[in-house]
């Protein structure tokens, strides 16, 4: 209430005043009306600012409220989008291998092969150790051919198998593509080699390699052939050396390599036979198998085997031979 108004309302009190001493009441009578009516307005005037801001903090609480409401809403809503998101961006599953076992080593050769190769060898070859053949396992067969005065020839080959399987983070395949480098690159690196030369081999797995070279001994000249092919999830590294001894005429290099490329595609037509994958009808092209492998992922082989045997098989080999 303004001061104006009250002002005006005191006036009119004191106006009732003049009436009611006309109507014979007591002047402390007439203080006593008009201080009370004084008083009641001033309760008034308080009591009105008292009540509008009493409505209006509780307007304010509520729309505080609704306010909270739509965070929490909003919230809720941003944290199941982010774990959608973070389904959606789960890594990827590594594929299993292809290839869950080995062939025997020692009968990956047919018998017409290994009287080519190694004419004096035993056919039953030996064995190499493994603490899992179906992981790693290898063969080698010597065969030393007495041709009286004229010396000699002797032939080492030797037939190792590697698989890879998949873990959880990389497949059997690139592990074995990995190796299969590797394995390419010992054989061009080993000490003392000569005339080296390195050439790729079409029909004969996914990849193969061939490097040969002429490496001197004691014992002679050896003529060295180391075969890498990969097929899938497996390396083969197929070793084939020969040597005159004894006054004997050393063998053909180019003899040599036809014959240690031809064996190393039986090889690979041997692990596949072996998970059941056809052969594409003797072509050597790489086929899928007719089962799914349904090994589970493990970790790759607890040691590998050496890069290649053509460093030390010809002065190891040779040992066998008769001294002139």
């Amino acid at each position: 209430m303004s001061e104006g108004t009250m002002q005006r309302r005191a006036q009119r009190d004191d106006q009732h005043d003049k009436r009611a001493d006309r109507d014979g009441r007591a002047p402390h009578e007439r203080r006593t009306q008009r201080v009370g009516g004084l008083n009641r307005v001033l309760a008034a005037a308080v009591a009105l600012p008292v009540m509008l801001l009493a409505v209006g903090c509780s307007s304010d609480s509520g729309t505080s409220g609704t306010s909270g409401t739509d965070e929490a809403a909003q919230k809720t809503g941003a944290d199941a989008a982010a774990g959608a998101g973070a389904t959606v961006s789960a890594q990827p599953t590594v594929p299993a291998a292809a290839y869950a076992k080995l062939p025997e080593a020692c009968k990956t050769l047919s018998k017409p092969t290994l009287t080519d190769l190694v004419p004096k060898a035993s056919a039953a070859g030996k064995e190499g150790s493994s603490s899992d053949t179906a992981a790693r396992a290898s063969c080698s067969w010597s065969s030393l051919q007495n041709n009286g005065v004229k010396g000699s020839q002797f032939r080492w080959l030797n037939v190792s198998l590697l698989r890879f399987d998949s873990n959880t983070s990389t497949s059997g395949d690139q592990q074995a593509q990995d190796y299969y480098a590797k394995q390419v690159k010992g054989a061009q690196e080993v000490s003392g080699a000569a005339n080296a030369k390195t050439q790729a081999l079409t029909g004969t797995g996914d990849q193969a390699t061939t490097v040969r070279y002429d490496l001197k001994k004691s014992e002679g000249a050896f003529k060295q052939q180391t075969v890498v092919a990969r097929v899938e999830n497996v390396v083969v590294t197929l070793d084939y050396n020969g040597a005159g001894l004894a006054g004997e005429k050393s063998p053909s290099a180019d003899t040599l390599t036809k014959a240690a490329e031809k064996a190393a595609k039986e090889v690979v037509t041997a692990v596949r036979s072996a998970n059941g994958a056809s052969t594409g009808g003797g072509s050597g092209e790489s086929t899928s198998p007719s089962k799914p492998s349904t090994s589970q992922p493990s970790k790759p082989p607890a040691s590998s085997p050496a890069p290649s045997a053509s460093a030390g098989s010809p002065s190891a080999s040779a040992s066998a031979a008769p001294k002139s």
